[in-house]
């Protein structure tokens, strides 16, 4: 699909655990048009490397791929949305899916705006996505991406509900479970609910499971899609067998979601936000059957108020495509021009 003029298009880049996107964002249309996907060149790359050799890979990567997307010229304007949180200045404090443990804070809109020529806006990956989601739900609402990670964004009254160094929306680094042998998250800590509920998390629960309970792995429709070896399970073939409705996997995936559970009721009792649109390449790919047992599971713990007709009426789920960012991105730059830019955004 063909855009307008380039002149008159945003350029938007999506920074996430294992994919970049960058696209034109055509202001007048809401459409993002001409992206690309390409795998970061993070931990996932390079695994072992210093947290500050990935920063640098990271940085000259997304400066190459805008420089490659508009043949060398600055951008009329330029949004990242990056998978960490990030503070007003445009200061990525942490980066688990991307570069792993903590690190030094990167500067990631002040080096970009260097480097590209052009003022750049650096928000949350899920930030952006909540400006995406703003255009179109009519009240408050959470936005909850379940991926290679676990994120979250409260929108209310027309703003993202993040403080300057931007606190907030991390429920994915949430302890969920204290014992000393909790699965270990990409941050470092342990028992957070991203690495347990994840698309990873659930990843590495079904091969346990595939382990312990052989029996039952080996009767199952997974293991008939990954010749019965736990070692070639992997998230399409999960999705795959839980879409199908296999006992085996539909079981070990609902265990995973009783924390997240807990903690989309935790949110609904402390903010009392009643819509939760669940957007993730992980969840997306397994759709309604994964709205479905989360729903189940927010009704057998319950919802402080609420009954089961109105809980599952509270969870919907996103778009089924990977633009959420870039779009966000976009309709972000649009409500800031024309009036001057800063280096970031929490």
């Amino acid at each position: 699909m063909s855009g307008g003029p380039a002149d008159e298009m945003f350029t938007v880049v999506d920074v996430g655990g294992t994919t970049l996107r960058v696209g034109d964002y055509d202001p007048s249309t809401g459409v993002v048009h001409r992206v690309r996907r390409v795998p970061v060149d993070g931990m996932h790359r390079a695994p072992g490397a210093p947290v500050a050799v990935l920063q640098r890979r990271v940085v000259d990567q997304i400066v190459r791929e805008v420089a490659a997307h508009t043949g060398g010229r600055p951008p009329r304007a330029l949004g990242v949305a990056f998978a960490g949180p990030i503070t007003a200045a445009g200061l990525v404090l942490t980066a688990p899916t991307v570069w792993g443990r903590r690190g030094d804070p990167l500067p990631l809109g002040e080096l970009l705006t260097e480097r590209t020529g052009t003022p750049a806006v650096v928000v949350n990956d899920l930030t952006a996505a909540a400006w995406r989601y703003a255009a179109t739900e009519p009240g408050d609402f959470c936005l909850l991406t379940i991926s290679s990670g676990i994120g979250n964004k409260v929108f209310r009254g027309g703003e993202v509900l993040l403080d300057a160094d931007g606190h907030g929306g991390e429920l994915g680094h949430w302890v969920c479970d204290p014992s000393p042998d909790a699965p270990l998250c990409d941050c470092g800590g342990r028992g957070h609910l991203g690495a347990i509920a994840s698309g990873r998390g659930v990843l590495a629960a079904t091969r346990r499971a595939a382990h312990a309970r052989r029996s039952a792995f080996r009767d199952s429709r997974l293991a008939a899609s990954c010749d019965g070896r736990a070692d070639r399970i992997d998230n399409r073939a999960i999705a795959a067998a839980v879409r199908a409705g296999d006992p085996f996997t539909t079981e070990v995936l609902r265990g995973t979601l009783t924390p997240l559970a807990q903690a989309v009721s935790g949110v609904f009792a402390s903010v009392g936000v009643c819509r939760y649109i669940l957007m993730g390449g992980f969840a997306l790919a397994i759709g309604e059957p994964y709205r479905r047992l989360l729903v189940a599971e927010l009704v057998r713990l319950g919802c402080f108020g609420l009954g089961p007709g109105q809980i599952d009426a509270m969870v919907s789920l996103g778009a089924a495509d990977d633009d959420h960012g870039l779009i966000g991105a976009g309709r972000l730059l649009a409500d800031r021009m024309p009036a001057p830019f800063s280096q970031g955004a929490s």
